[in-house]
């Protein structure tokens, strides 16, 4: 390939795969097929060879994607380096040479690190982009297996995997009656669970730690061997992956028992890791940019079914967004009938030049996840429709990124009004349980809802709604049930229920304070008024005043107040003790059962609760006040207190603990 091509087409992987790796690592969704990544990353490697260059940014030098904001962030001691990989069977067995090494499963879930001081967690960080993570550390105390004292004294740092079995995903998902509500695999739900903000939520998943590295035990003699690194860590109370012990003679054998093995193991795995048992001889040959060469992981070939395409599907979103779902004659892929995959988007229909009664092979990535692997036949014929299917508004294929994707342009389509419904009946505004966005989606697509007030009136599709997909008499009653209970509501919810730009949750209770729960006082202020309220300011006024301005609006929230009884919020005039405060709370809770809870008594007592740290905040709550989170160095660069829960709850609610 000429050299200035190359580079252009380097330039477009690197974008495609860093994308996709975002999705995957820091935001739990999928973008593209594992085999299609797979495929995109060979080939960059494949260029670099050929170029001799790496471009910035490039995922053949880097690990994974940087965490997210929600929980604090802390480097780790040492770098968490990716595996390389092969599912090549004899490849595995030639890396191995005439040494001895440690066969495991590469378990599929979440990396955690954890470190012991004096026989105590002391924490639990994920892996995070590979440098820094997340600190999860009381989450780490609600996993089901993970020993919180141990006999050995010194600074213990062990590396291994949160997972869910697969027994108690099914176990989790039974109890979800919505189908499109119910958790997509294992790796995505455990992802959750471990980053909550709230441990009780973790306590209930029943997420499972197994180790399967040591990285540091100072003091201890493991005459050069990874498996008494292994028999150690069990001996202080954790499980560890299953491994065997293996050489070039017996490690076909190893290989295949593994793959008797994976049909019925419970707990998520995607292939092997074969590390050398010699710590020094693997520690000499070093590591490169990305992978150590002291490990390498062995994947799984994919079960591949040849089938007929039937039919493209195309599913509109909340974001305009439509697209392409894949529809088959059914096969049996790992013990399960599959019969439809997503296709992604626009780009990917092309390149796989589908057409229907094409023939293609489908896999399921990482055994879970349908996805379409190659059209045999490429005909190309597909249409992209010029019509949205929900509203018949006109489509545009609009191209991010350089990946190309259709959308409906009707600014007023149904399937757009889904991000203001979702936020209708949230837990913060009007909480109606049994409401996904999955199904609020279905609803609006048959019409059920075009208006606030036509979610109290379901009951009218009583017999549509009991024959829809995942429903069924018993989760169209409870459905009721939360509807009506959901008209009994606290007039802030109801204006935050709204969608108001930049009127959260607290805005709304200050302005409803302000004006005594005076509804037509509130609908008929002017800005200049509005932004005389503390902690409002002219831009909040404006979008509040502007709101209801809109006739259409105006008369959407009378229909509205007729189908809701305003619950009056008793005002404790002497009690409002943190009249003026600014607080922010960060990282989990322990006496609170969420933020909210804690958010809650500071505003009835005057207070105010704030994302960000600034110069007007008063304290900020968190109970790991060492971490080098950025919410505590902005604190101590501003020179605001940082307590802990404990200590605001003697010091600002005249507690006792």
């Amino acid at each position: 390939m000429e050299n200035s091509k190359a580079i252009i087409r380097m330039k477009e992987l690197v974008e495609t795969l860093r994308e996709a790796s975002k999705a995957y690592y820091a935001e739990d969704r999928e973008i593209m097929s594992n085999y299609e990544y797979d495929k995109l990353y060979d080939e960059l490697m494949a260029l670099e060879a050929e170029t001799g260059m790496v471009l910035a940014g490039s995922p053949t030098i880097t690990v994974g994607y940087e965490a997210v904001d929600e929980l604090p962030k802390e480097a780790h001691e040492s770098p968490m380096l990716s595996l390389g990989k092969t599912k090549d069977r004899e490849e595995l067995r030639d890396w191995l040479k005439d040494k001895e090494g440690l066969l495991s499963w590469k378990l599929d879930g979440l990396t955690i690190v954890l470190t012991y001081q004096n026989g105590e967690l002391l924490k639990a960080v994920t892996r995070g982009n590979g440098e820094v993570g997340e600190v999860i550390t009381n989450n780490a105390r609600a996993f089901k297996n993970i020993p919180l004292r141990i006999q050995y004294q010194g600074e213990l740092i062990l590396r291994g995997e949160a997972v869910i079995t697969y027994s108690d995903f099914e176990e989790i998902n039974s109890q979800i009656e919505d189908v499109d509500s119910k958790y997509k695999n294992p790796r995505n739900l455990c992802s959750g669970s471990v980053r909550q903000l709230n441990n009780e939520i973790t306590a209930t998943r029943n997420v499972r730690f197994y180790a399967f590295s040591l990285v540091k035990a100072e003091g201890v003699d493991f005459e050069n061997s990874r498996e008494k690194q292994f028999r150690f860590m069990k001996q202080q109370g954790f499980d560890v992956v299953d491994y065997a012990k293996v050489d070039a003679s017996t490690i076909m054998e190893a290989i295949a028992e593994y793959e008797k093995r994976i049909e019925d193991y419970n707990i998520p795995s995607d292939g092997l890791v074969l590390t050398y048992d010699d710590i020094e001889y693997g520690r000499s040959l070093g590591r490169t940019a990305k992978f150590p060469r002291d490990a390498i992981a062995f994947k799984w070939a994919d079960e591949i079914r040849e089938t007929t395409l039937k039919e493209i599907e195309w599913s509109p979103s909340r974001t305009g967004l439509i697209n392409p779902v894949a529809i088959f004659e059914p096969v049996e892929l790992e013990g399960t009938t599959v019969s439809r995959a997503s296709v992604h988007n626009v780009s990917i229909l092309r390149a796989l030049k589908l057409g229907i009664g094409d023939t293609i092979t489908v896999y399921k990535a990482n055994m879970i996840i349908p996805q379409i692997a190659e059209n045999l036949t490429g005909s190309d014929t597909v249409e992209i429709p010029c019509n949205c299917p929900v509203c018949g508004g006109n489509t545009q294929i609009q191209a991010v990124n350089e990946v190309q994707s259709l959308y409906c342009m009707n600014p007023d389509c149904d399937a757009k009004k889904l991000k203001s419904f979702v936020l209708f009946v949230s837990r913060d505004a009007m909480n109606i349980d049994g409401m996904s966005e999955a199904t609020l989606e279905k609803f609006l697509a048959k019409g059920f809802i075009h208006e606030y007030q036509d979610m109290f009136h379901l009951d009218r599709y009583c017999d549509e709604i009991i024959q829809m997909e995942g429903f069924g008499e018993k989760s169209y009653q409870k459905l009721i049930t939360s509807i009506e209970q959901a008209r009994k509501v606290t007039l802030p919810k109801l204006i935050f229920g709204l969608g108001i730009a930049n009127i959260g949750l607290a805005n709304a209770k200050v302005i409803c304070r302000y004006f005594k729960n005076d509804i037509e006082a509130m609908r008929h202020a002017d800005v200049e008024e509005l932004s005389q309220i503390d902690g409002i300011g002219e831009v909040i006024a404006k979008a509040f005043v502007d709101y209801f301005a809109k006739e259409e609006n105006s008369v959407r929230f009378e229909h509205l107040l007729t189908e809701v009884e305003i619950e009056q919020e008793e005002m404790d005039e002497a009690g409002q003790t943190l009249e003026g405060k600014v607080f922010v709370v960060t990282g989990s809770l322990e006496h609170f059962s969420s933020r909210n809870e804690l958010k809650d008594i500071i505003e009835k007592k005057g207070g105010k609760v704030t994302g960000s740290v600034t110069s007007k905040t008063d304290c900020l709550i968190n109970n790991d006040i060492a971490s080098n989170s950025s919410k505590n160095k902005k604190a101590k660069e501003l020179q605001i207190p940082i307590v802990t829960e404990e200590e605001f709850m003697i010091q600002y609610l005249g507690m006792e603990i």
